[in-house]
């Protein structure tokens, strides 16, 4: 389920559509948090402007969930 234990963070994930094939074009979303206090755990990919992020708990507290840090690049204008 979604409550699942989410272990590592997202690395470079490309989000592209159903049954698409080649290299990412300009508003194929990439989100990233492999970086030191990056904590986005998984990508659900819902419609074209939408997507349901899952946080990874605090490294300290698992059960809190206080901040998040990620980057999202290749977005398209009125995106």
């Amino acid at each position: 389920g979604s409550d699942d234990i989410i272990a590592g963070n997202v690395s470079k994930y490309i989000v592209l559509p159903t049954a698409y094939s080649g290299q990412p074009k300009k508003g194929h979303l990439i989100f990233d948090a492999c970086f030191e206090s990056g904590n986005l755990g998984r990508v659900d990919h819902v419609t074209e402007f939408e997507y349901d992020l899952f946080i990874r708990p605090d490294t300290c507290n698992p059960r809190f969930r206080v901040w998040f840090n990620f980057t999202v690049e290749n977005v398209k204008e009125s995106q």
